[in-house]
C-alpha cells in the first residue's frame, strides 16, 4: 500500500493506528482502567441525565455509545467522552426553551439537538478548521462554566430542600421560589445531602483514586433506609428500564431543525472545546500530539450515532479522562470496556438505583458544580488583567440572566471585540539608541529617559499595519510630523503584515509631509513583507528609496541632508552616524 492511501486509511479510521499496537499487556491495562471508568461513570451519568432534564437512563446509555465512537474516530489515546455537566445544562436550557420540560416532545427534541450538534462537528472536522477553538478564549469557557456551575447548583436545591419548584423559571425567579418555601423544608432530605456530600468529601480526603461519588451516594442511600426516607417524602430515583434503547431517527424537519439550530451550534462549540481542552491537557502528561481536526470528527460521530440510540450530547470529561490515565489506559479499548461493564450492569442490575434518593444525587451534583468553578484561574484573572475580567463577568453573568446559548456567543463576541482593538491599536513609541554601538541599541525614550535627536525622529511600530490599524498608526504619524525633527524615521522591525490600506495611508502620509518640508522613511522592514509590498507595487508608490535595510543604513543617508550647523551646536551625539 502507497504512503498516500496510507495515511488516508489512517485519516478515515484513526483506530487503526493503534490497534496494531495492541498487546497482552496494554490489554490488561485497559482492562483494569476500562472497570475503573465504569464505578466512576455510573453515578456521573444518572447525575447528569437529571440535570439536563432526561430520566436517568438517558445519561447511562450516552456513557456506553457516545465514548466508545469518539474514542475510536478521535486523536486522543485517553480522553473519555459521554455526559458532563456543562453540556447537561446547556441542553436542558436549549431544548426547555423550544417545548416544555415535562412534554412528551421534550426527549425527542433533545435527540434532534444532539444529531445537529453532532453534524456541526463532524462537518467543522471534515473542514479542517480544527483551530477554531482557539478563537474562544480561555476566559470566556471559565466563566460560561462558573455559571453554569451555579444554575445547576440551583437546580438541585429543590432535591435537596425537599420541596416542589416549577420547571422553566428564569435563576431568579428559582430563588425567589426556593426562599418562599424554605418553611415546606424536609429535614430528612437536608440529612441524606448532607450525608452524601460529608461522605465523598471524606473519601476524596482518604485516597483520590477511590470512587468518591459512588461512595458518598451509597452513604445517602443507607441514611434514606435508616431514617425510613421513602415514608417521609423522601423522592427516589428509582429502577433503571431493563434492556437497550432500539434504533430510532430523530425528528429533522425542516422547522424543527430551524429552530434548534442557534442552540445547536452552541452545544457543539462549547462539546469541541471541552473535548479539544481535556485532550491537549492529558497529552502534556502522555507525550501524545492530538490533532484537533480528528478530534472534531470523533465528537461528531459519538453524537450523530448517539441520537440515533436515545444518547444526549457530550462530550469530553476532565474527571472520567484523568481517571483513565491515572488507572493505566495504553489507548481507546479501556472507553470500549468501561461501556462493556456499564452495559452488563444495565442488563443484569437495573435495580442499582431502586433506593437511590434525588436527595443524594442533589448533593453529589452540588460538589460537581462546586469543582466546575475554576477559583484558582478565576482569581488569576481578576488580579492580572482589567480586560479579562471584564470578559468573565460578562459571560459569568449572561448565563444567569439570558439563555446559555447567547451567554457562549456574548463571550466569545465580547473577547473577539477586545482583541480586535488590541490589535487595532499597534504600539507606537519614539525611540533612541541607548548605546552608540554599531548595530543601534534602541530602547523607548520615555521609559529609559534617554536624550533625542533635533533633526530625527526615530518611532518603531510593533504590531500589524492593517486597515483596523490604519486610524491609530495614522494619528501617531500627524503628532510626530508636529515635532521640529524634519526627518522621520519608522523602525519596522516589529511589524508582520502590511495590507493594501496601510500601504495607501503611508503613501498619503510620505506625500504630506513632502508638502510640508519633512520626510518618512521605513528601515528594517521584515524580507517577508517587503516581498509582499514589492510585488503588490506599495514600494513604487511610496519611494523605493524610502526604504532601508538597518537603522544604521538610513542614518548614514539621512546624514547627508541634515542642518550641519545644528549638529556642530548640538551636544547629544546619540548616534554613531553623527557628524
Amino acid at each position: 500500500m502507497s504512503d498516500k492511501r496510507q495515511q488516508l486509511l489512517f485519516r478515515l479510521l484513526p483506530f487503526l493506528v493503534w490497534a496494531g499496537k495492541t498487546d497482552r499487556r496494554s490489554l490488561s491495562s485497559d482492562i483494569i482502567a476500562g472497570l475503573t471508568g465504569a464505578v466512576v461513570v455510573l453515578p456521573q451519568g444518572v447525575a447528569y441525565a437529571l440535570i439536563a432534564g432526561l430520566p436517568p437512563e438517558y445519561g447511562l446509555y450516552t456513557a456506553i455509545i457516545t465514548p466508545v465512537i469518539a474514542g475510536l474516530f478521535g486523536s486522543s489515546l485517553h480522553l473519555i467522552s459521554g455526559p458532563t455537566a456543562a453540556i447537561s445544562i446547556v441542553v436542558l436550557s436549549v431544548v426547555s426553551s423550544v417545548v416544555p420540560p415535562d412534554s412528551s416532545q421534550f426527549i425527542p427534541m433533545v435527540m434532534t439537538l444532539t444529531l445537529l450538534a453532532g453534524a456541526i462537528q463532524l462537518g467543522l472536522g471534515l473542514a479542517r478548521l480544527g483551530g477554531l477553538v482557539n478563537f474562544i478564549s480561555h476566559t470566556v469557557v471559565i466563566g460560561f462554566t462558573a455559571g453554569a456551575a451555579i444554575l445547576i447548583a440551583t437546580s438541585q436545591i429543590k432535591y435537596i430542600l425537599g420541596v416542589s419548584v416549577a420547571s422553566g423559571l428564569s435563576f431568579v425567579s428559582v430563588w425567589a421560589a426556593l426562599v418562599e418555601q424554605l418553611p415546606a423544608t424536609n429535614g430528612y432530605t437536608v440529612a441524606i445531602a448532607a450525608a452524601t456530600i460529608l461522605m465523598t468529601l471524606l473519601v476524596r480526603k482518604i485516597s483520590p483514586k477511590l470512587p468518591a461519588m459512588l461512595c458518598g451516594m451509597t452513604a445517602g442511600a443507607l441514611v434514606c433506609w435508616v431514617l425510613d426516607g421513602a415514608d417521609n417524602g423522601v423522592v427516589l430515583v428509582g429502577a433503571l428500564p431493563q434492556g437497550l434503547p432500539g434504533f430510532a431517527l430523530p425528528d429533522i424537519g425542516f422547522d424543527t431543525l430551524t429552530t434548534i439550530l442557534p442552540g445547536a451550534m452552541a452545544v457543539a462549540i462549547l462539546g469541541l472545546v471541552e473535548a479539544v481542552s481535556i485532550a491537549r491537557a492529558i497529552a502534556i502528561h502522555s507525550g501524545q500530539r492530538i490533532d484537533g481536526n480528528q478530534e472534531f470528527v470523533g465528537q461528531g460521530l459519538s453524537n450523530m450515532v448517539g441520537s440515533l440510540f436515545s444518547c444526549y450530547a457530550g462530550s469530553g470529561s476532565f474527571t472520567r479522562t484523568g481517571v483513565n490515565y491515572d488507572a493505566g489506559a495504553a489507548s481507546p479499548l479501556a472507553a470500549v470496556f468501561a461501556a462493556l461493564f456499564l452495559l452488563m450492569i444495565i442488563l443484569f442490575v437495573p435495580d442499582i438505583t431502586a433506593y437511590l434518593p434525588l436527595a443524594a444525587m442533589g448533593g453529589a451534583i452540588l460538589l460537581v458544580a462546586w469543582n466546575l468553578i475554576d477559583v484558582h484561574h478565576i482569581r488569576q484573572i481578576i488580579a492580572s488583567d482589567r480586560k479579562e475580567s471584564l470578559i468573565l463577568l460578562a459571560t459569568f453573568l449572561s448565563t444567569l440572566v439570558v439563555e446559555l446559548e447567547f451567554a457562549i456567543y456574548m463571550g466569545v463576541i465580547l473577547s473577539l471585540i477586545i482583541y480586535l482593538r488590541r490589535v487595532s491599536q499597534p504600539r507606537v513609541m519614539a525611540v533612541a539608541p541607548r548605546s552608540l554601538t554599531y548595530g543601534t541599541d534602541l530602547r523607548s525614550i520615555e521609559r529609559f529617559g534617554l536624550p533625542t535627536c533635533p533633526q530625527v525622529k526615530l518611532i518603531r511600530i510593533d504590531g500589524s499595519m492593517f486597515f483596523g490599524a490604519v486610524d491609530h498608526i495614522q494619528k501617531a504619524l500627524a503628532e510626530a510630523s508636529l515635532m521640529p525633527e524634519k526627518h522621520i524615521l519608522v523602525i519596522c522591525s516589529g511589524v508582520n503584515y502590511i495590507d493594501l490600506a496601510a500601504a495607501e495611508m503611508l503613501a498619503t502620509e510620505v506625500r504630506r509631509l513632502d508638502s510640508h518640508g519633512k520626510s518618512l522613511s521605513f528601515c528594517a522592514l521584515k524580507n517577508t513583507v517587503k516581498d509582499e509590498l514589492q510585488q503588490a507595487g506599495h514600494i513604487d508608490r511610496i519611494g523605493t528609496g524610502r526604504f532601508y535595510d538597518s537603522v544604521d543604513d538610513a542614518l548614514e543617508a539621512i546624514q547627508s541632508e541634515l542642518d550641519l550647523a545644528v549638529c556642530q551646536g548640538c551636544d547629544k551625539r546619540i548616534f554613531r552616524q553623527c557628524p
